[in-house]
């Protein structure tokens, strides 16, 4: 089953899910993937060949993004400082990153243990007994357009995906930052 969302979904909601379906089709236990957004007409347009390659020569959707997998992002080096390297041309529109992470529910908040550093903390989330593994998928766009997919591994289903503009915010920001001059 394909998560495609219907065409009435925005162009960057498409990209969204379209990653998602991606990521979901590489399985879990992958690192983060960091993708260039560009304007699907004005791809078929500036780079034709790249577009045939790409097999988008014969699509009639003119408002799309398309999803371009950037290189490998540097294993060890934390996600923000890397995401601080970043900056793109012109001809990208927005940017995406999908990543997994462990996440608590809110009722776990008021028994996180006082003094842990990072590491320790990290170890008791991954021993709590009601983590969830999450894969995030979060876009951005120059003009300030997010737009995330959350997908949970015990409900690994196109179906089950939950999508909204401010579900990761923090991470929407540290992307939109990746824009800034």
């Amino acid at each position: 089953m394909s998560n495609t969302p219907p065409m009435t979904a925005s162009p960057l909601t498409r990209a969204v899910l379209e990653i998602d379906e991606y990521a979901s089709g590489l399985g879990w236990d992958q690192p983060a993937r960091l993708f260039a957004l560009v304007d699907t007409a004005r791809l078929r347009a500036e780079q034709p060949s790249l577009a045939d390659r790409l097999g988008l020569r014969d699509e009639s959707d003119t408002s799309g993004l398309t999803p371009i997998e950037q290189d490998e992002i540097p294993a060890g080096k934390p996600l923000d400082e890397f995401l601080g390297t970043i900056a793109w041309p012109d001809a990208v529109a927005g940017c995406a990153l999908t990543v997994e992470r462990l996440m608590l529910p809110p009722s776990a908040e008021a028994s996180v243990p006082d003094g842990l550093d990072e590491a320790r903390l990290a170890k008791w989330v991954a021993e709590h007994p009601d983590r969830q593994e999450v894969r995030m998928t979060v876009a951005v766009l120059r003009d300030g357009a997010r737009e995330s997919a959350l997908r949970l591994r015990e409900k690994d289903t196109a179906t089950e995906v939950l999508t909204g503009s401010d579900l990761v915010p923090g991470l929407a920001e540290a992307l939109t930052a990746t824009f800034a001059d």
